[in-house]
């Protein structure tokens, strides 16, 4: 462990490489990188580059080859030494999870949607969570749909559910993998604000994007070409 760093997030030289009917595929070339707390930091680069593969090590649900991921949220953590039973209970306290795709219950109401996490994780009382998911939904400006089914609002009002669903047990940590990447950009612009009020609250978010033009956006990023970080 680098008993040295500070940093939320660290990645010690972690590589990914994945067996392949053509031989063995490196999708991520001995990685070193630093996140710190209350930072919004891109992860960018093109299709097939690596970026959704690196957000999976930092989230653990998938295995690296070597390397090491340290999370120091509260307690420092080595993500990939934990049991898949521990794993799931940590990452479901420490770690909200944003998709491009949204990946909301189409069965459950907006406000059912933000609740499940609560539940299944078990930090809050039936009243408080009802009471928390509202607040949620407050947050990203859409309390009045609390009671619809996905299939009822739009693409960009989904994304901000599946934002505030996000934020359920209060994580520190927010990663998202390209979640403005199916919105027009008058609807990701509306995301992204909703991005920078969070890290003003003091989340810290890593998101993936192959959109160079959101660069600035991020108060800092790193570009990734085929797993290794090139800037």
């Amino acid at each position: 462990m680098s008993a040295t760093s500070s940093a939320l997030i660290e990645l010690l030289d972690v590589s990914k490489i994945y067996a392949t009917e053509a031989g063995e595929f490196p999708a991520l070339r001995g990685i070193n990188l630093a996140i710190n707390a209350g930072e919004f930091f891109g992860i960018v680069g093109k299709s097939g580059a690596g970026k959704s593969t690196l957000l999976n090590m930092i989230t653990g649900v998938d295995h690296l080859t070597s390397g090491e991921v340290l999370i120091r949220a509260g307690r420092d953590v080595s993500v990939h030494h934990l049991s898949e039973n521990d794993l799931a209970l940590w990452r479901g306290r420490t770690m909200g999870v944003i998709y491009q795709s949204f990946q909301l219950l189409p069965m459950l109401t907006l406000l059912e949607n933000i609740l499940l996490p609560m539940d299944l994780c078990g930090l809050y009382r039936p009243r408080e969570s009802r009471r928390r998911a509202m607040e949620l939904l407050e947050l990203v400006e859409i309390p009045e749909h609390a009671n619809k089914l996905p299939a009822y609002i739009s693409g960009g009002q989904q994304q901000r559910v599946a934002i505030a669903r996000a934020l359920a047990n209060d994580p520190p940590i927010l990663v998202a993998d390209e979640p403005t990447g199916s919105l027009d950009s008058v609807t990701a612009d509306h995301i992204f604000d909703v991005f920078e009020k969070l890290v003003t609250r003091g989340k810290t978010i890593v998101m993936v994007t192959h959109d160079t033009g959101l660069m600035p956006r991020f108060n800092r990023h790193l570009v990734l070409s085929e797993g290794e970080i090139i800037s």
